[in-house]
């Protein structure tokens, strides 16, 4: 993260510090006691039954208990700061998970400031008829009465909470305890099974109880103004999630054994009046208290969020939203767009409550949250499952399998809850994902994915080394000599075409000398390595090693480089036109061959335009079976898709043409290799060489290390073959890499 502004050190030292009751609990549970336990708790009472309703209310709170565990983990693991749930799905996941879900959860608590005060407006209008020709003043009026409160401070907005808290415990205990006092056991018997009208089900009652039990990152989104995070996280909001489980079982108990079942289903908030008896009032209050407390629950957190994202940086142009006030870091740059935002979409909605459009954004915002809680559970499941030496959190009642079950809970409820919604969402933010993904970004917070690749390529690596080597399973492992690669374009454009997309391919730079005087140019040499292979987009990492001499150090790359069961199997060199000692070199090629590792010596004579042909010099099976594998790998190469292989061969001393054409046949057919051949009369090879292949885009050759006392012999026979020739591929296998396997 970037080092914070003068403005920003000072505020920090000024923040809010608000406890686990008024900055956790008190907005996740008066989110959570919302518009759902007065309007609909009783419809899903009445449709799906007592048992149902308490089946569906379990299943709904064990998402929610679970996505609690998972943010309880994650907040004791860490120092949490502000920006709520994107804080720490950005910490664990990265900022391009964490961006996508932050810009999401913005949107979505920004947007749901209108909605709540429109319910509030339809609310008061029923309850005040005389009042309809003025619906939308008076949600232009209570919007800016809560701005007035959150431009105040934080601190008041709390104090207000309190206040719509103790409206809502007032209206709550209203109908509990008037409902109980007119229990009666056969209307609960009555009651007790399903009795679903219409097109309705189980899912489709489940879907619409589901957003009562949401609203537990109304506590989390206070993350930068608690004073102690780590404790205050995980106990309000899962003392939220038990608190609101208990008022909703005994709501859904006790209306269903004191009202009759149509009635619940047909007018469930008048049914909560008759059950209050003389205190129906205090329940027109709880509605009124019960939307106004979730507006200013989203007025707190939609700032919070998108401060803590200009100041992250992750998206371009919101840096303006970082600055915090002097007195209390308040985002009130960030409260003045959510309260501009609002505006727009009361005026939008007019007289009336927003209309189908309206009420599919609205089902668009709750499926942000959802996304929101699925990535939670995902950071937390990865921490935990890849077992990341940093995740130890202090929270101990978490476990891997909480957080997978959370996050595919959350995923379920999305798609049964509006799967057309859930769609859109999840276009909006894979979108958002790609386009951070796509930016040169290089914002690192530790994330949790490390920990989890690590994990993954750990295992597999212990999997791979059960495995015997086979030459079915061949792939190029290379090592590429390419010293300062800007000087051997060719050779390590080569490596890369016959490895990317198929092996594994490390650009290698040996510096000599001794490894304490020479570490400033080995990190140069290391940084020029790395920045080749971004600028080039290349597949490949990058090594470089001091040693006294190439020779030593070679040797011990050679013998040193690998991960277990992953070995380099194959050395891309360049050839020497003028070796200074001729001898070392052939030993360098013997010791190489002995080590076990196939070569390719790249004689350097450009790159083509638009290839369309490689020739392929064929003198024996397992030098020619890596050359027409080689082969292949380059056809897989967009830049060689159109070129063809070509197989030659020269006739051996006795060997009939006949025979020698249907072996060629043969081999290409059961070596499954779209390939041509060619076989050839003429006795002198590097004539025959110059006169059919001199126009070809590359030549492959092979060839043994020659023995002690040849080198300057093989030196100068290879050297006259590719004078005048196009760039040439000269490969010496070990055999490992079979064309019939």
């Amino acid at each position: 993260m970037a080092a914070p502004s003068g403005d920003q050190e000072d505020t920090e030292k000024k923040r809010n510090k608000f406890g686990t009751f008024g900055g956790v609990f008190t907005p996740s549970i008066l989110t959570i006691l919302g518009v759902i336990m007065f309007m609909r708790s009783g419809y899903v009472t009445g449709q799906a039954g007592l048992m149902g309703a308490i089946i569906i209310l379990v299943i709904a709170k064990a998402i929610t208990f679970l996505t609690g565990l998972s943010i309880s983990a994650i907040s004791t693991n860490t120092d949490v700061e502000g920006g709520g749930a994107y804080f720490l799905i950005s910490r664990s996941l990265g900022p391009e998970f964490g961006g996508a879900i932050g810009l999401a959860l913005f949107l979505a608590q920004a947007l749901a400031v209108p909605f709540y005060i429109l319910g509030f407006v339809e609310a008061f209008v029923a309850t005040f008829p005389a009042a309809e020709p003025y619906f939308l003043h008076v949600g232009l009026g209570m919007l800016t009465l809560l701005f007035i409160i959150n431009l105040v401070g934080a601190d008041w907005a709390i104090k207000t909470q309190y206040v719509v808290l103790s409206i809502l415990v007032v209206a709550i205990g209203s109908f509990i305890i008037g409902g109980a006092m007119s229990f009666d056991m056969e209307t609960a018997r009555q009651n007790w099974e399903a009795a679903y009208t219409g097109d309705t089900n189980f899912w489709v009652v489940f879907a619409v109880f589901f957003p009562a039990v949401t609203g537990i990152d109304a506590g989390v989104n206070m993350s930068g103004d608690l004073d102690d995070p780590e404790k205050s996280i995980p106990r309000g909001t899962l003392a939220a999630i038990g608190v609101g489980f208990l008022v909703y079982f005994l709501n859904i108990f006790i209306s269903g054994g004191s009202t009759p079942r149509m009635r619940l289903i047909e007018d469930p908030f008048a049914a909560l009046m008759t059950q209050a008896g003389v205190m129906g009032f205090a329940v027109v209050g709880g509605v009124f208290a019960a939307t106004l407390s979730s507006a200013i629950g989203s007025l707190l957190g939609a700032p919070r969020i998108l401060q803590a994202l200009a100041r992250d940086e992750i998206f371009p142009g919101l840096k303006f939203f970082a600055k915090g006030t002097t007195d209390g870091d308040e985002p009130m740059r960030g409260l003045w767009l959510t309260f501009f935002t609002g505006v727009g979409v009361l005026l939008l909605a007019g007289g009336g409550g927003g209309g189908g459009a309206l009420n599919a954004v609205a089902a668009v915002l709750t499926m942000f949250f959802l996304f929101a809680y699925g990535m939670t559970n995902a950071a937390a499941f990865i921490e935990e499952f890849s077992r990341n030496p940093s995740f130890r959190p202090k929270f101990k009642w978490f476990h891997w399998s909480t957080g997978l079950v959370g996050g595919l809970g959350c995923v379920a409820a999305a798609f049964l809850i509006n799967p057309l919604a859930a769609v859109v969402s999840l276009v909006l933010v894979t979108g958002t994902y790609f386009y951070i993904s796509g930016r040169v970004l290089k914002k690192s917070f530790g994330d949790a994915r490390r920990g989890f690749y690590y994990e993954r390529v750990r295992t597999n690596l212990l999997k791979l080394a059960e495995f015997p080597t086979h030459p079915k399973n061949w792939r190029p492992t290379a090592l590429v000599l390419s010293g300062n690669p800007r000087t051997r374009e060719t050779l390590t454009t080569y490596a890369s075409w016959m490895g990317t997309g198929r092996g594994i391919m490390s650009l290698v730079s040996v510096i000599e000398g001794r490894v304490h005087d020479k570490l400033d140019a080995r990190r140069e040499a290391q940084e020029e390595l790395e920045t080749y292979v971004d600028e080039h987009d290349i597949q490949a990492y990058s090594e470089a090693i001091v040693a006294p001499s190439f020779q030593q150090g070679l040797g011990v790359i050679l013998q040193a480089q690998s991960i277990g069961p992953i070995k380099p199997n194959m050395v891309v060199a360049g050839w020497p036109s003028d070796p200074e000692e001729p001898e070392e070199y052939a030993r360098q090629l013997r010791v190489t061959h002995e080590l076990g590792l196939s070569q390719v010596l790249c004689v350097d004579n450009g790159l083509p335009d638009d290839p369309d042909r490689i020739d392929i010099w064929w003198r024996g099976h397992e030098n020619g079976s890596l050359m027409a594998i080689l082969g292949y790998l380059l056809q897989n190469n967009w830049e060689w898709s159109r070129a063809n292989i070509r197989l030659l061969k020269m006739l051996d001393p006795g060997e009939e043409l006949g025979d020698a054409e249907a072996r060629l046949a043969e081999l290409i057919d059961a070596a499954r290799l779209d390939a041509d051949y060619t076989i050839l009369e003429e006795g002198h090879f590097p004539t025959a060489l110059h006169k059919h292949s001199s126009d070809a885009d590359v030549v492959m050759l092979g060839f043994r290390p020659p023995s002690e006392g040849f080198a300057e012999r093989f030196h100068q026979a290879y050297s006259e073959f590719v004078e005048d020739m196009p760039t040439t591929l000269i490969v010496c296998s070990t055999g490992d890499a079979d064309l019939l396997s």
